[in-house]
C-alpha cells in the first residue's frame, strides 16, 4: 500500500516543476520592461482572483507541510487514481512548459496584450486559443486527485471560474490587438478544448 507520503511529495514534485516553469517565463517576459495595467481587468476582481489563487496555494500547501491541518477535506479515493494523478501531474508540468514556451513575451497576468504583442498561433495555440487555462485546470485536477483533498478542488474551480469568466474581455482586447486576424483565428479554434 502506497503512504501518504508518497503523494505529498508527489505534490512538491508538481508544485515545484511548475512555479519553475511559470516563474522563469514570467521573469523573460517581464523583461521588455513593459507595464501592464490591470485597470481594464478590474482592480477588485483582480483582488478576488488573487486571493482565491493565494487560498488554493496555502491550501495544497497545508496538505503537504501539516496534513493534518486539512485533513477535514479529504475523500476516499482509490490509490491508481492517485497514481494517475501523479502522471497527470508531472505530463501538466511539461503541459504548461510548452504553453509558455510558445507564448513567449507575450505573456502577462491579466487581460491586456503587451503593446508589441504577436498573435500566437503555433505550439498548443495551434488548436486552442488558451492552453493556458486548460492546462492549469489540468495540474489543479491533479493535485486535487494527488492530495484527494476536496477543498483544494473546490478552491481550484472557484479559480477556474474566474478565469473563465474574465476570459470574454480578454478576448475583446485581443481582437482590438489584431482585428480580423484574431476573429478568423477564433473561427478554426476553440477556446479551451479544440475543435473536430
Amino acid at each position: 500500500m502506497t503512504s501518504e507520503a508518497t503523494f505529498r511529495i508527489a505534490v512538491v514534485v508538481v508544485m515545484v516543476l511548475t512555479v519553475a516553469v511559470t516563474a522563469y517565463h514570467r521573469l523573460q517576459a517581464a523583461r521588455s520592461g513593459e507595464k501592464v495595467s490591470r485597470k481594464d481587468e478590474g482592480y477588485l476582481f483582480a483582488v478576488i482572483l488573487r486571493t482565491s489563487g493565494l487560498c488554493l496555494f496555502s491550501a495544497t500547501l497545508a496538505y503537504v507541510i501539516r496534513p493534518v491541518s486539512v485533513q477535514w477535506a479529504t475523500f476516499p479515493l482509490p490509490i491508481w487514481i492517485r497514481w494517475l494523478g501523479i502522471v497527470t501531474g508531472v505530463l501538466c508540468s511539461f503541459l504548461m512548459y510548452w504553453t509558455l514556451s510558445s507564448l513567449g513575451k507575450n505573456l502577462t497576468d491579466t487581460v491586456i496584450t503587451r503593446a508589441k504583442a504577436t498573435l500566437v498561433t503555433n505550439g498548443p495555440y495551434r488548436w486552442v486559443r488558451h492552453p493556458f487555462y486548460l492546462t492549469t485546470a489540468l495540474l489543479m485536477a491533479s493535485v486535487t486527485v494527488l492530495a484527494a483533498n476536496w477543498f483544494i478542488g473546490a478552491s481550484g474551480i472557484l479559480v477556474m471560474t474566474l478565469l473563465t469568466l474574465r476570459t470574454p474581455k480578454e478576448e475583446q482586447k485581443l481582437i482590438e490587438k489584431f482585428g480580423q486576424q484574431y476573429r478568423d483565428y477564433m473561427t478554426t479554434t476553440g477556446r479551451f478544448f479544440p475543435r473536430y
